[in-house]
C-alpha cells in the first residue's frame, strides 16, 4: 500500500513537472502572431502604434513592448484581474500560445524610443518633469516619481514596469483613472492603486502629456544643445 502511494505520489509530481516543463517552454512565433492579431488591428492600427482619441478611447501602442509584459496583460484580462469591456472579447478569443504569438509580433515589431538614461537633474520650473523624476511629497501626497519604477525618461523597467515615454496621452489618463476606480488590479503590491489615487485631475493630465510627449522633448533639448555648441 505505500509504495503505490509512492509511486503514486511521485505519478503526480512527474505530471506536474512535465506540465510546468511545458508551460515554461511555450514560445510566441512571430509569423503565426501575426495571424492571431488580425482583430487587432482595427484598435491598435496595422503598425502596432495605436491611437489618441482625445474624445474617446484611446488605444495604446504595443509595438516595442514587451512581449512578457503584453502577454501578462491578455491573461490578466482574461482572468478578471484587469477589466477591460472592449478588449475582454478579444483576449478570449486567445488560447495560450496565441497569446504568447501574439505578444512576440507586436513586441517584435517596432523598437520603442531610446532615449537617455543618464542623470539629469529634474528642473524645478518644470512641473510634470519634476513630479515623473522627482515626485510629490507635499502633506497628503506622498506621490514617488514615476521614474523609480518605470526607469529614466519613462523608459520601462522589464516586464513589469513598461515603458511610458511615447504612450499615447490619453491611453495614459485611462489607466491612471482605471487605478483609482478599482476596474485595474494587476500590479506588484497595489502600488499604482495607491498613487493614483493621490493624483488629482490636474496630476494626472500634466504627466500623461508629459510622456507622450517626451520623445520630442528630449529631440529638441538635444537640437538645441547641438545648435548652441555649433555657435
Amino acid at each position: 500500500m505505500t509504495s503505490m502511494r509512492i509511486a503514486s505520489g511521485l505519478g503526480l509530481l512527474l505530471g506536474l513537472g512535465l506540465a510546468a516543463g511545458q508551460a515554461q517552454a511555450l514560445e510566441g512565433d512571430a509569423e503565426r502572431g501575426q495571424q492571431a492579431a488580425g482583430a487587432c488591428v482595427a484598435c491598435h492600427q496595422a503598425d502596432g502604434m495605436g491611437m489618441n482619441n482625445p474624445q474617446g478611447e484611446s488605444w495604446p501602442r504595443l509595438a516595442g513592448l514587451p512581449a512578457e509584459y503584453i502577454a501578462k496583460q491578455l491573461h490578466d484580462i482574461k482572468e478578471g484581474r484587469r477589466e477591460s469591456a472592449t478588449m475582454m472579447a478579444f483576449a478570449n478569443m486567445l488560447d495560450d500560445q496565441q497569446i504568447a504569438d501574439v505578444a512576440v509580433y507586436y513586441a517584435e515589431m517596432e523598437p520603442w524610443p531610446e532615449l537617455p538614461t543618464a542623470y539629469r537633474a529634474a528642473d524645478p520650473t518644470d512641473e510634470a518633469e519634476w513630479l515623473a523624476d522627482r515626485g510629490d511629497w507635499a502633506e497628503g501626497k506622498m506621490i514617488p516619481a514615476c521614474s523609480q519604477c518605470h526607469g529614466p525618461n519613462g523608459q520601462g523597467v522589464g516586464a513589469t514596469f513598461p515603458p511610458l515615454a511615447g504612450q499615447h496621452a490619453g491611453y495614459i489618463v485611462s489607466q491612471l483613472e482605471a487605478w483609482r476606480d478599482g476596474k485595474r488590479h494587476n500590479d506588484p503590491n497595489d502600488l499604482m492603486v495607491g498613487i493614483a489615487e493621490r493624483l488629482d485631475e490636474e496630476q494626472v493630465a500634466m504627466i500623461a502629456d508629459y510622456y507622450a510627449t517626451l520623445p520630442e522633448r528630449i529631440a529638441e533639448r538635444e537640437t538645441r544643445a547641438q545648435e548652441e555648441d555649433g555657435q
